[in-house]
């Protein structure tokens, strides 16, 4: 299996690209995301891989960044969804993104990307709710998410206890929760009941 390449960018279409590894050219189809972070042609490029193989066919899919791959791997994982799908969806949305749009059931985000109906959308929020919190660096690409871990004895803290003695992953409880305060003012927040809050943060996780 082709886990990566590294070589010349020899072509690029608005689709896939072909990499010249000594002397060799190797096709390979990306996401509109890493088509416009690669370099001009001619230049040096590095990407990582994933080698597709059914029955006659043998396609490689190509990732500027390792977040990217993991959830493309992630996503084919789900039933009903093909490499084409994955891909198309990973160039509509950013990975962190998607990831959140998953772990708060955003069900409008995610059948707002190509090929996606609702039936997929609910799928992907049964399937990976507990999985996309765990990308490498989702802590950092979630800058809400890492604001709004509580300091000690908030209200925000017994509201993630609560949760995960729900049964709930802390990861997925505190981007459930950083859903919750986008959607009322700071003032509004200042006057929620910690049961309140709870509820409210409930409901995002439904």
């Amino acid at each position: 299996m082709i886990s990566c390449l590294k070589g010349e960018l020899f072509h690029k279409s608005l689709e896939k690209v072909t990499i010249l590894v000594n002397g060799v050219g190797y096709e390979v189809f990306l996401s509109t995301a890493s088509l416009e972070k690669l370099p001009q042609l001619g230049e040096e490029v590095f990407l990582y891989t994933y080698t597709y193989v059914r029955e006659d066919i043998l396609t490689l899919f190509g990732f500027v960044d390792q977040d990217e791959k993991k959830m493309f791997l992630l996503l084919i994982n789900v039933s009903g969804v093909g490499p084409k799908l994955a891909l198309s969806v990973l160039s509509g949305i950013r990975p962190s993104d998607l990831a959140r749009a998953i772990a708060t059931k955003d069900l409008g985000r995610l059948t707002g990307l190509s090929g996606v109906g609702k039936k997929t959308a609910e799928r992907l929020c049964l399937d990976l709710k507990d999985k996309v919190g765990f990308l490498a660096g989702a802590e950092a690409e979630f800058p809400d998410l890492e604001a709004g871990i509580p300091a000690e004895g908030s209200k925000e803290k017994d509201v993630i206890s609560a949760l995960v003695n729900l049964g709930y992953p802390q990861s997925r409880a505190h981007i459930a929760l950083a859903a919750v305060k986008r959607r009322f003012s700071p003032e509004s927040l200042a006057e929620m009941r910690v049961e309140e809050l709870i509820r409210e943060t409930l409901r995002s996780l439904a």
